[in-house]
């Protein structure tokens, strides 16, 4: 399918199911919405999968790898070639996404959307965590001309929706987005900034931890890629192609193909939702399969998803990126869907609406 034809057949999230959820939370042995957002979660997994037994159990990773052409500029604190690096270590198991991904028994796999070097995985299990979907050898510099063609736009988008769509067909009910890539906060940034509207210097943020002068220059770069390349706003895939990454793009044909499947796609920070905000522009009704794993530190984070109407469901002052917030919200989101399923009616409890007034804040 080409990208025109995946987008037709997703469908927004009705209310019908998440309506009958609401009425199946009323009757648990709790007092009216005690936990919150919790129920509000399970709520709205019930709406995506259709069901009143919702499952999402089997989790998955998909950390995007993808080099910056903007990243010779100086916006970022590490060299370029920590992406490959990088890289090598999440198919040893040792980053940070790893370890909160075995917390929450999540499979975590790489995918190449364009880093410059050629990765050996190695032995065969790392083999079989690592996919190489490369659109190219890093972008081009943004601030001197168009990141990448269009046709190289709508392939990364696609390469992100196919590799999804096979991990859904595995049996993986709950997938989360990652990033891996020197340099893309810069990009990110730009494409929120084209995207959402709002004001280039509200948008960029500090990315690995530049100083006052590298956060001047990164906020001038992204100001001239805008001007020179002139992305237009109405149309995600030209954004992504003139200002954005290889993985974003990777990043938006997941959400997509979490809403063609109706799977809920959990998504991590800043560049992960740069990735949505493309999918969004593409496919407003993706949006209704997201989940915001959390609020990162990126200034323009938080506008970012204020403009796709998503709550992050975890604030914990993250910057690192990988998935790391998505993997910890997944343990959130698997608790709401638990509490859904295994706690007892009053019915099942044995309780009487008489006995209901007794329980301490049940009205």
């Amino acid at each position: 399918m080409n990208l025109e034809e995946i987008v037709k057949k997703i469908q927004p999230v009705g209310s019908e199911w998440v309506e009958k959820a609401r009425e199946h939370t009323l009757q648990l042995a709790i007092p009216p919405r005690a936990l919150g957002r919790l129920h509000e979660i399970s709520e709205r997994i019930c709406g995506i999968q259709e069901t009143l037994q919702p499952e999402v159990f089997s989790k998955a990773f998909l950390v995007m790898a993808g080099d910056h052409g903007v990243a010779s500029d100086g916006v970022s604190a590490f060299p370029q070639e920590v992406t490959g690096e990088m890289v090598k270590n999440f198919l040893r198991g040792g980053a940070g996404i790893n370890v909160l991904a075995r917390n929450v028994g999540a499979e975590v796999l790489v995918v190449d959307m364009g880093i410059i070097p050629d990765v050996d995985p190695g032995s065969s299990e790392y083999r079989n965590r690592f996919h190489i979907r490369k659109v190219g050898r890093g972008t081009a510099n943004i601030a001197r001309g168009p990141a990448m063609t269009r046709a190289q736009a709508e392939q990364s988008i696609l390469h992100g929706f196919n590799i999804a769509s096979e991990l859904f067909s595995t049996g993986v009910r709950m997938l989360g987005t990652g990033d891996m890539g020197i340099g893309n906060t810069t990009p990110s940034a730009a494409l929120g900034a084209v995207l959402t509207g709002k004001p280039i210097n509200e948008m960029v943020g500090r990315g690995t931890g530049i100083g006052d002068s590298a956060m001047d220059n990164k906020c001038e770069i992204v100001k001239r890629a805008i001007e020179i390349n002139r992305p237009n706003a109405a149309d995600g895939l030209d954004a992504l192609a003139k200002v954005g990454g290889f993985e974003i793009g990777g990043i938006a044909g997941c959400v997509l193909a979490a809403a063609y499947h109706r799977r809920p796609a959990v998504i991590d920070g800043f560049i992960s939702t740069a990735g949505a905000l493309v999918a969004h522009s593409l496919c407003p009704a993706a949006v209704d399969y997201v989940f915001a794993g959390h609020c990162s530190e990126e200034s323009g984070h938080r506008k970012m998803l204020a403009y796709l109407g998503l709550e992050p469901i975890l604030d914990l002052g993250l910057r690192l990126g990988e998935g790391t917030g998505a993997a910890l919200a997944m343990g959130v989101i698997e608790g709401a869907v638990r509490v859904f399923n295994e706690v007892l009616t009053f019915e099942q409890a044995g309780v009487t609406s008489s006995e209901t007034a007794s329980v301490p804040n049940a009205g």
